[in-house]
């Protein structure tokens, strides 16, 4: 079993566990440095994992996205493009992923994912009704986003505590993943995991 099906396999016991079946498991994060080609990590994903694109102002952002639409609607994955509505509606996907920073004051689209850092964060995520929280980091990553690792105890407990569905994000691999086991997430998500 490859190491992305075994992911996979952790992630939807994670789901079960937390009873959010509602919500993907499974979360593909794109970073244009550690992830720089998106579409072929997408050509092998499980089916009914999610892909949060993060474009971050690429200029090809919208062909890029497009592709992604395609490959997701064929291989029956989940889309989600980061902080613009608007493109996920041209595009057709599934839904908008906000980061912490840019979380809005109203829902703007069908699936609403969000990434939080804190409890306070997780808080006004739940308080917009977003369908889940991508939390992070859990454990020590390679991501230049400056937060310390919140550590398997305290992310647990965040997760435990949240009124909405959590996934795990930060450090997660097929190894790592198995750590996560009876804290209270609903899922798993990487970056470089899926590289």
């Amino acid at each position: 079993m490859s190491s992305i099906h075994a992911l996979a396999a952790l992630a939807r016991r994670l789901n079960q566990e937390r009873g959010a079946p509602a919500i993907p498991s499974l979360f593909f994060v794109t970073d244009p440095e550690r992830t720089p080609d998106p579409l072929a990590v997408a050509r092998r994903l499980p089916r009914g994992t999610a892909v949060i694109y993060r474009h971050f102002g690429a200029p090809e952002r919208a062909k890029t996205a497009r592709n992604l639409a395609s490959i997701a609607r064929s291989r029956g994955l989940v889309l989600l493009i980061a902080a613009d509505p608007t493109l996920a509606q041209r595009v057709g996907a599934d839904g908008v992923h906000w980061p912490q920073a840019r979380l809005p004051r109203t829902r703007s689209a069908v699936l609403v994912t969000a990434a939080a850092h804190d409890a306070d964060s997780l808080t006004r995520a739940a308080n917009l009704g977003v369908d889940a929280c991508l939390l992070a980091p859990v454990l020590p990553t390679n991501s230049s986003s400056g937060n310390a690792p919140l550590g398997l105890f305290r992310a647990g407990q965040l997760a435990q505590r949240s009124a909405v569905p959590v996934i795990a994000l930060g450090g997660i691999t097929a190894d790592t993943a198995k750590r996560l086991a009876g804290r209270g997430f609903a899922g798993c998500a990487g970056v470089e995991a899926f590289a």
